[in-house]
């Protein structure tokens, strides 16, 4: 509660207006999400509990100690390590990939064996023959045993067949068939062993305990000693990769979260009048940049008087130190009393002397003057100092250890 008293009423609104907006979106979801097990999936995932899911013969196979893992990858770094030893379900696959189809060619060409349903599942398989139901609708059908192969003798076996086989070819063999159409139809490619089916019922959770159907799911995988078995999902849409663990809850939240946390960004920043934080302070100006912004203040406020009267002040107390005077540098004294000093210590002083101190003393209480006029005068004054710092160079004075003195000089006045 301390953090929301620390807000203003505004601030305070928005954000529980936020809140309120984002637990609706939730429920919201929650409610129109569709149910991945309801009975109405006819995906075959091993994932999935409803009617049509393969969960209960995914998890008999492991009850049953069959070494069988999901496999989610893209399929062809499983046609890369495929073996005799490799065995590999379908069930219902969905793919036009030539990668995915190239894959299952390599996996049976290498040994492996491959069980596949519906007509997707026949579309992948080498031979591509299977075909759209002719004469049979989508109904459950009691298949009849064909042929002498192993396959055929599983027993009773129901199925919705989805699709049909093309025949002719004698190397495809018919081991069930539902009204005259093959059902079940196995086949050797290269060094590996195809089964197909016409529909995936026999594996649904909700037909797997029927009749043998569990035994012809057993029997068209084969022996279960020497061999690794993989249930694919990745053809159902599951293939994971290393940006698969980004996908998700976590991943919808990020698509839905960043666009209203760039709204409060905006609605928060837009708000203000003012800067959130102070200004950082300006970088020092050069000592050029001071002079140049010191004169165009002078000039603008038109007071070039001003400049007059602090180098008058200055020549002034610089000229009472040179003679001796420090006494009487806290008493007025005007031009021609200060001229009358330097005259008295230092007679070779300029003729100009009484001449420029006056004029320096009527301008510096002046209110106007010409700022060139100014100038000269200041220039004036600052040769009079130069001529009173010659004249103390024969007292062992040197120019640059008066400067020194005459600052210290200043400091303590």
């Amino acid at each position: 509660m301390r953090f929301f008293s620390s807000l203003d009423a505004g601030d305070r609104r928005l954000l529980l207006w936020c809140l309120g907006i984002g637990l609706a979106l939730a429920v919201l979801t929650g409610f129109l999400l569709p149910n991945g097990n309801s009975n109405s999936n006819p995906l075959p995932s091993t994932y999935l509990s409803g009617q049509h899911g393969a969960r209960a013969a995914y998890e008999t196979l492991l009850r049953s100690n069959y070494p069988i893992e999901r496999w989610e990858r893209p399929l062809a770094e499983l046609a890369a390590t495929a073996g005799p030893e490799t065995v590999v379900i379908f069930a219902e696959p969905f793919t036009r990939e030539e990668s995915d189809i190239k894959a299952v060619r390599q996996i049976v060409e290498r040994g492996g064996r491959v069980l596949s349903t519906g007509f997707w599942g026949g579309y992948i398989l080498p031979g591509e023959a299977s075909d759209t139901p002719q004469e049979f609708d989508f109904a459950a059908c009691e298949l009849a045993p064909e042929g002498l192969d192993p396959l055929a003798g599983s027993g009773q076996v129901w199925m919705v067949p989805e699709a049909t086989w093309d025949v002719g070819n004698p190397a495809h063999r018919d081991d069930y068939s539902c009204a005259g159409q093959p059902a079940v139809v196995e086949y050797d490619w290269g060094k590996g062993r195809v089964v197909w089916w016409a529909g995936s019922t026999p594996l649904e959770n909700g037909s797997l305990a029927r009749a043998n159907d569990l035994d012809l799911l057993l029997n068209s995988l084969g022996p279960r000693q020497g061999h690794r078995f993989y249930w694919d999902e990745s053809l159902h849409g599951e293939i994971r990769s290393t940006w698969s663990y980004a996908a998700g809850p976590a991943l919808t939240l990020l698509q839905i979260g960043l666009p209203l946390l760039g709204l409060l960004v905006v609605f928060s920043f837009s708000r203000r009048s003012g800067p959130v934080r102070d200004l950082p302070a300006p970088a020092r100006a050069t000592p050029i940049e001071f002079l140049e912004a010191l004169g165009s203040l002078y000039r603008s406020a038109g007071a070039a008087s001003t400049t007059v009267a602090i180098a008058w002040e200055r020549f002034r107390r610089h000229a009472l130190r040179s003679v001796g005077a420090n006494g009487l540098r806290g008493t007025p004294m005007g031009a021609s009393d200060l001229a009358a000093a330097i005259r008295r210590r230092v007679p070779a002083a300029g003729d100009t002397l009484e001449a420029d101190l006056a004029a320096c003393e009527d301008t510096a209480w002046g209110e106007t003057v010409h700022p060139r006029e100014a100038l000269k005068l200041i220039q004036k004054l600052h040769g009079h100092e130069e001529m009173l710092i010659a004249a103390a160079k024969p007292r062992g004075l040197t120019p640059k250890s008066e400067d020194i003195h005459s600052k210290k000089q200043e400091r303590a006045s």
